[in-house]
């Protein structure tokens, strides 16, 4: 049974459902989309639109991004040692472009403000005639961008966006998600939360003030409720607030055990440095040691903080340290152009990025109802870890969570995070109807005319 094939309520039985269900790629005509579409390319190049933070709170993540669309730009037009295109188990692209074009690109600035992102989409879409857009490093960037490309007509291809709403309530058919979500991390970190520091422990987060904290928030709470934690607060901080010491002095007079970080990029780095600063990691409260929770971990977040992430649990959802063939190349062909190894958001782009191209290919068209109906319910495997399917209902990726841990120990500056367990995608898959994802709608696909 393909895996695409399991019952809207069902898992899988086992890690090995995925792989034995990978499907033969299937090749579209393009006379099956011979209607018009927005930006259709008349010469020969294809234009991707690369929407990144370059600026703020999540520039860090931005920066990496960009270098992996453009290093996945090189291999698609048959630059440097093709990447993933050698361990894909599509073998749809060669190295020759995308449907006898070229692959070029323009670049706008997310400043991870919604606003700004869907501005710089929609120049991208209107004024460089890109028809499709993928990047971010924001759940509300992504929300944002998503709903434009669903009105506009192409295709987008969410970045870093962990918001369970992404794929949930704000789901559209024009748009595709390769990262994980918060349900995934709380399912992940659950169990091992629990192996190491019990079942009697007193919660308290702090909480990036819109959609991706609240989800995170909320899923976190769901996975330590249910081994017995208690949550002692809840409260939620503005996103770049810089100075996190007035969200911190609370916790030590809370009788919380437990802090929670629901921040991610400079937001983690500077409250979880500032928690350290404040002593907390030294503190013993209801007869326990205290610890800190990163839920969402980034390499770069990781290297940003330095000794303070030493010990400190988290998830991610892919790390250059992998094994797999997907995995050691993206590292190697990214290590050789920028001297240094990839992150999470350099290998989600890449992929994303990959995916677009390789549908397009498949259909034989860049369509976006194609792209659309080669995407739904695609399995695939070689473009890092491991079998992986982008589900047809809501358009979310399911692949094994990575759960990770400050390295006690590290050998280099890159090697900060350790991966103490791969939680494989049965135990992170969830049904289309999930109560946290319901009141959406994927609607139907749009060409733009």
């Amino acid at each position: 049974m393909s895996f695409f094939n399991l019952s809207r309520r069902g898992l899988l039985k086992g890690s090995a459902a995925l792989g034995a269900g990978l499907a033969t790629p299937t090749i579209f005509t393009s006379s099956a989309w011979a209607q018009g579409y927005l930006n259709e390319p008349t010469g020969d190049t294809v234009t991707f639109g690369f929407n990144v933070p370059q600026t703020g709170a999540y520039a860090d993540e931005g920066a990496d991004e960009l270098r992996a669309y453009e290093l996945a730009v090189e291999h698609l037009n048959g630059g440097g040692d093709g990447g993933l295109l050698q361990t894909f188990s599509s073998k749809a692209l060669t190295g020759a472009g995308v449907n006898g074009k070229k692959v070029a690109y323009v670049t706008g600035d997310t400043q991870t403000k919604s606003d700004a992102a869907r501005a710089s989409a929609k120049r991208m879409i209107e004024s460089d005639g890109a028809l499709m857009i993928t990047g971010g490093s924001s759940s509300g960037v992504a929300i944002a961008v998503q709903g434009l490309c669903q009105e506009a007509g192409v295709i987008f291809m969410a970045g870093l966006t962990h918001s369970n709403d992404t794929t949930g309530k704000d789901k559209r058919r024009n748009g595709f998600r390769h990262f994980f979500n918060t349900e995934m991390s709380g399912a992940a970190l659950g169990p091992i939360l629990e192996a190491n520091y019990g079942t009697d422990r007193k919660a308290y987060h702090l909480t990036a003030d819109y959609t991706w904290g609240w989800s995170q928030e909320g899923s976190m709470k769901t996975y330590t409720e249910a081994i017995g934690w208690e949550t002692v607060a809840a409260v939620r901080t503005p996103l770049g607030a810089g100075d996190f010491s007035q969200y911190l002095t609370p916790v030590l007079n809370s009788g919380a055990d437990t802090l929670i970080l629901n921040h991610y990029g400079r937001d983690m780095v500077n409250s979880l440095t500032q928690a350290v600063q404040f002593g907390m990691r030294d503190k013993v409260v209801n007869g326990k040691d205290f610890v800190i929770v990163v839920p969402l971990y980034s390499r770069l977040m990781a290297q940003g903080a330095g000794e303070a992430v030493k010990g400190i649990f988290g998830s991610t959802n892919w790390h250059w340290s992998l094994q797999d063939a997907g995995s050691q190349a993206f590292v190697k062909s990214f290590g050789q152009k920028y001297g240094f190894p990839p992150s999470q958001a350099a290998h989600t782009c890449y992929v994303q990025a990959m995916l677009y191209a390789d549908a397009a290919q498949r259909a034989g068209t860049f369509h976006p109802c194609a792209i659309v109906e080669a995407l739904e319910g695609y399995e695939f495997d070689g473009m890092g870890n491991g079998p992986t399917l982008y589900r047809a209902e809501d358009h979310q990726c399911f692949k094994p969570v990575l759960v990770v841990k400050g390295n006690e120990n590290p050998t280099s500056q890159y090697d900060l995070l350790e991966v103490v367990d791969v939680t494989p995608t049965e135990k992170v898959m969830y049904p289309v109807d999930h109560p946290d994802f319901q009141g959406g709608d994927l609607g139907t696909c749009n060409a733009g005319i």
